[in-house]
């Protein structure tokens, strides 16, 4: 695991808020590369993270931060996504600037976490769900790098004490080891770094 103390999860989370930005209403019912979502449900699952993982970095312990993720459970998109994500991924990354965050304990996704491994997952779902909403609308994608040597070493972890050559979110996908950190990161992640959207027929 990387060292996250002094890991500023604000560049990051602004990398996915501009990606978000850019999202037209027209594509929020395209599939997406993350397994049972679409654009929208996506979206709606990131804007649901960023509070979980704001009041985990808090240790405002309760409702928001003891609900396991489900795509089938994911509420629609409201209306005011475009002002509510933004905010809300701001105050995440914000939470995780107090040294406090990621000490002690905590709690994400109905799971007791250490501070610093919470804070590891936080950047995990910030540069793997920034790649599949690029991948998604055709985007360029450079996350940050602090944030994504801290997610590829979570991630890189997990798998490892899988044993099986799977990690958190399914089954390793193998990446060549001179391949992109990112691609890398990606794999461990389940994901097929070359991903494209399906497409459909005239």
């Amino acid at each position: 695991m990387t060292d996250t103390a002094t890991l500023d999860l604000r560049p990051q989370a602004l990398v996915v808020a501009r990606l978000a930005a850019g999202i037209p209403d027209d594509r929020l019912a395209e599939p997406t590369p993350c397994p049972g979502y679409t654009l929208g449900g996506l979206l709606s699952h990131i804007a649901h993270l960023a509070v979980a993982f704001r009041d985990a970095g808090r240790k405002h312990l309760g409702p928001t931060t003891d609900t396991a993720p489900d795509p089938a459970a994911v509420p629609a998109l409201p209306d005011d996504w475009r002002e509510e994500l933004p905010r809300v991924l701001t105050e995440m990354a914000e939470a995780w600037t107090d040294p406090a965050a990621w000490t002690g304990m905590t709690r994400a996704g109905g799971v007791d976490l250490p501070g610093d491994i919470a804070g590891a997952v936080a950047a995990d779902e910030l540069v793997i769900h920034g790649w599949d909403l690029a991948r998604t609308v055709g985007r360029a994608y450079a996350p940050d790098g602090a944030a994504l040597s801290a997610a590829h070493a979570f991630l890189l972890a997990a798998a490892e004490d899988e044993g099986r050559g799977g990690g958190v979110f399914g089954a390793v996908v193998p990446v060549p080891d001179d391949a992109p950190l990112l691609d890398r990161a990606v794999g461990l992640s389940g994901r097929d770094p070359g991903w494209t959207p399906p497409t459909t027929s005239p």
